[in-house]
């Protein structure tokens, strides 16, 4: 029987806006097998999507999204199969949590100063979990009709050089990868194609982080295209990593990116759960 996987997902945790269940819930409906929870720089919603995924009979992988600053740019791993007792991963996941509480307050100013004001208390009334997000600013602009979407929000507001940008300051590439393999787990270089850089930067990233103990590319993608998932299938076996495929959905609203709707993993490709025993 094939199964069938989505290895990328948030929840109310961090920036979705299902809950955990709910999550669970749609990911079953969806026809998903195996799920992974993967919420930015945050484990907290992992027991309870761990319960519903028992309930619903489909499986639960462990996992997370981890920040990284990259030669000034931010990239993010997934973690998979992690265990959330890991004393470094925690550590590690609580101090980015800490600068996202401090990001946040400064969007507000910032965005304060162009005359949009409240934003970062709507913000913190938006996050449901400990993570408060640029994702929770966008859709407060929303609401006020600063803008019609979330995508839009970004490009007017929240991209470099836009009134509410506020750089990242993350983790290392080697600290991320050892904070997942500490918790043993497989990081994995979440949607490769979509970060705006150039053929040979993308792969000199890549060949450190295969340096460093990565050993996944997520070669399919819910913000790529087919073209990109051809070209990252071609890189993943090129650099001897294997294939993990996820749609990062982040809730129904955003009906262009959903649960479970994957293109299958091009021919040549070795899963990332090749090996699992799940």
């Amino acid at each position: 029987m094939t199964r069938h996987y989505d290895l990328h997902s948030h929840s109310l945790a961090s920036d979705g806006t299902l809950s955990p269940t709910e999550l669970v819930k749609w990911a079953a409906n969806a026809g998903v097998d195996v799920l992974a929870l993967t919420d930015h720089d945050e484990t907290g919603g992992i027991v309870e999507a761990s319960a519903a995924a028992r309930a619903e009979g489909i499986v639960l992988v462990p996992g997370v999204e981890i920040s990284v600053t990259w030669q000034k740019q931010t990239v993010h791993i997934v973690g998979l199969h992690i265990n959330i007792e890991s004393s470094p991963l925690q550590q590690g996941l609580a101090r980015l949590r800490e600068f996202r509480c401090w990001r946040a307050e400064e969007m507000g100013h910032r965005l304060a100063k162009h005359g949009i004001h409240g934003a970062w208390e709507a913000a913190q009334r938006l996050a449901h979990g400990r993570i408060i997000s640029r994702t929770h600013f966008a859709h407060f602009l929303v609401e006020q009709g600063r803008a019609r979407t979330v995508r839009d929000v970004f490009k007017t507001y929240l991209k470099p050089n836009k009134p509410g940008y506020v750089p990242g300051e993350w983790a290392s590439l080697e600290e991320v990868v050892g904070w997942i393999r500490d918790a043993g787990g497989q990081a994995v270089l979440a949607h490769p194609a979509r970060y705006a850089m150039t053929a040979t930067r993308r792969r000199k990233l890549i060949a450190e982080f295969v340096e460093l103990g990565g050993e996944g590319l997520e070669v399919v993608s819910g913000s790529h295209s087919r073209g990109d998932n051809f070209s990252m299938a071609q890189l993943a076996r090129y650099f001897g990593l294997k294939a993990s495929a996820g749609s990062d959905f982040h809730g129904p609203e955003n009906p262009w990116v959903m649960l479970g709707r994957l293109e299958p993993l091009p021919d040549g490709c070795v899963p990332i759960w090749a090996d699992w025993s799940i």
